[in-house]
């Protein structure tokens, strides 16, 4: 293998507030804070260098004015995709309209500070090596 990610990088307003946020869509906690205002957040007990990206969120001043493009796409791990996202909307997720038809398997949202994702269906494990293993062409 020549590379994975280590860490997602999203510049926000409001660090403290998108830190919150996506330490609880994810599951994560607060690994680190650096003196520019950034705060790291990853897995419980693992933090940076693990199985799984850490979340660094940056503070800018520059509101976004153009469509990223890349987004993160997540995925329930212990439930349903309609009840994961009754969460999600709870913990401050919007829908987002990105002219889906209905047809779609996945939600597009956006989060507090208005940047995309997507809630896709139940199919990954909660970690590595769990033994989950999701049902042929479930997307």
């Amino acid at each position: 293998m020549a590379c994975r990610i280590s860490e997602l990088v999203i510049d926000c307003t409001d660090p403290e507030r998108l830190a919150a946020f996506w330490a609880d869509v994810l599951g994560y906690v607060e690994v680190g804070r650096e003196e520019d205002g950034s705060i790291e957040i990853g897995p419980p007990g693992v933090g940076f260098g693990g199985p799984q990206p850490t979340v660094v969120l940056s503070p800018t001043n520059d509101p976004r004015h153009a469509k990223l493009r890349l987004h993160i796409d997540v995925s329930p791990t212990d439930r349903d995709q309609d009840t994961e996202l009754a969460r999600l909307l709870a913990l401050g997720a919007r829908h987002a309209d990105i002219g889906q038809t209905g047809e779609e398997n996945w939600y597009p949202l956006i989060d507090p500070e208005g940047n995309e994702f997507c809630l896709l269906r139940r199919r990954i494990a909660a970690v590595a090596g769990d033994g989950y293993s999701p049902p042929e062409n479930h997307q």
